[in-house]
């Protein structure tokens, strides 16, 4: 943890240094938060399970759209972890668009 900054001379820098603490504290947890469901999503992708991994994405997309409306990361940086996640769990699905080949 960083060493604290010098008392503030005034009550409005007081009062900002304190929201600061509590803001930071908040942001860092829902950023830990939305690592931990990434990090769901890439293991049952990695296990090959569909239903599970299917779930789990759309957790991730709220917790993700959620922190990007808060301010905490980046509304481009989610969308593109949104995405990242969503073509992950795609590739586990069988290919409905492409047609079969046992058909012939």
């Amino acid at each position: 943890m960083p060493a604290k900054a010098r008392p503030k001379k005034n009550l409005s820098a007081e009062k900002r240094a304190r929201q600061s603490v509590k803001r930071n504290m908040r942001n860092r947890s829902v950023l830990s938060g939305v690592r931990t469901i990434i990090k769901k999503v890439e293991a049952a992708v990695v296990s090959g399970d569909v239903g599970d991994a299917g779930k789990v994405l759309l957790q991730a997309v709220r917790a993700l759209t959620k922190a990007a409306s808060k301010g905490v990361i980046h509304k481009n940086t989610a969308s593109r972890n949104i995405s990242r996640l969503t073509k992950k769990v795609n590739t586990l699905s069988p290919k409905a668009d492409q047609p079969s080949t046992e058909a012939a």
